[in-house]
């Protein structure tokens, strides 16, 4: 076995090289995020107080993305994925102090690292892509297949990782989890230092920092589309749907923890196969129009969802089985979204055009999250469900004047 991964074409090396680093990443973060709600909920603290304590991780992903895809360009993108990967071991580390240090600020703290260190990794996972396939109309096909499969593969291994860190804190306990983690990540890092090659991302021309802001209307309609559409999922998902599972179907934590990571594992096995469903092109302009008609499906799938709750039909079916058209649909445009990103960008500074894009990414989930609390706790979760309809037709119109895009 270990000859054949030898004779493996360097690209491909490469490839799994930075696939296996995001998913040992992805792994513990979806675990450390567990860890933390589970054992701040046993502490006493309600579920917008345990929301709350990752409001740094959100807006530090927002600053880290578009200050890394400059670093990325200047330093290499092994040296930004090797940084995230050893900030996270710190930010896990952070957290085995004892429990009395254990206060929301400090907390915050740590996650606001964990924020850093896994946009870094994000951010270097996707635009190292890039660079593994030829330029040209030729590649194209090849780059979605890849990117969906990276995309898919994160979202699965997120639900699996809510699942782990539930197991290690039964099993191992608080410290012992994080310990746990902190070793499957350290020899992540370890082969990510050794065998990743220096000099992947780099820019030739280095990059001002004044340029951080792209200036392609294309990925700028693009960003806003993306901000929107992850807003639209937020602001009922992260806060809303939770609480409202456990009020009023009376769900205990687990059945609702176990439920919401198989809808994000089900979620990511979609992404992985958008190829398939949407049809591969060598032509970014046709999965730009794919990118409109699946904005414009979700926005009605949400739309259909939030009368019915309204009204409500039928409530608990309704609300299940809405939940899960919702993930299909929406997992195909972010699939969709994230090729067109790396398709878009710039092969020399790569990672300048994804940071800045995930900074919208990022800025869209930290919307959602604050909005999810706000609008649920004033005006309960069908309001929640109509923000999410309005914030995806403004995702459609953005989506709309890229299918227009000249340039």
């Amino acid at each position: 076995m270990f000859e054949q991964l030898a004779n493996l074409p360097t690209a491909i090396k490469q490839y799994l090289i930075i696939t296996g680093n995001y998913w040992a990443f992805t792994l513990t973060d979806g675990a450390l995020r567990m860890l933390v709600v589970l054992h701040f909920h046993q502490l006493g603290y309600g579920a917008l107080a345990i929301a709350m304590l990752f409001l740094f991780y959100e807006i530090f992903g927002v600053i880290t993305n578009l200050v890394g895809g400059w670093l990325g360009a200047h330093l290499g993108l092994n040296k930004t994925m090797n940084f995230g990967l050893a900030l996270q071991i710190i930010a896990l580390a952070m957290l085995c102090a004892p429990s009395e240090w254990l206060t929301v600020a400090y907390v915050m703290a740590a996650q606001a690292l964990s924020g850093i260190a896994k946009d870094l990794n994000k951010m270097s996972a996707k635009s190292a892509i890039k660079h593994l396939v030829p330029e040209g109309e030729s590649g194209q096909g090849q780059l979605y297949k890849w990117v969906a499969i990276l995309t898919g593969s994160k979202n699965a291994l997120k639900g699996v990782g809510f699942f782990l860190g539930g197991l290690l804190l039964t099993v191992l306990g608080f410290v012992g989890a994080l310990k746990a983690l902190i070793l499957l990540l350290t020899i992540a890092w370890i082969i990510s230092v050794v065998f990743l090659k220096g000099d992947m991302g780099k820019a030739k021309n280095k990059p001002k920092f004044k340029e951080l802001f792209s200036k392609s209307r294309a990925i700028n309609l693009l960003s806003a589309a993306r901000l929107c559409l992850f807003a639209a999922r937020d602001v009922w998902f992260v806060v809303a749907l939770p609480i409202y599972l456990a009020q009023q179907f009376n769900w205990n934590f687990w059945w609702v923890s176990g439920f919401m990571a198989l809808w994000v594992i089900g979620y990511g096995g979609v992404q992985s196969q958008a190829p398939r469903i949407t049809g591969t092109s060598n032509s970014s302009v046709d999965t730009v129009k794919h990118a409109y008609l699946w904005v414009l499906l979700l926005s009605g799938v949400t739309a259909l969802l939030a009368l019915f709750m309204q009204l409500e039909v039928a409530v608990h079916a309704t609300l299940i089985i809405g939940l899960l058209i919702f993930g299909g649909v929406f997992a195909v445009n972010s699939s969709v979204h994230s090729y067109l990103i790396v398709s878009f960008a710039k092969s020399d500074g790569v990672s300048l055009d994804v940071g800045f894009y995930y900074m919208a990414n990022a800025m869209g989930r930290l919307l959602g999250t604050v909005l999810s609390g706000w609008v649920f706790q004033v005006y309960g979760f069908v309001a929640c469900l109509w923000a999410s309809v309005i914030l995806l037709i403004l995702a459609s119109i953005a989506t709309a004047f890229l299918t227009k895009n000249k340039s």
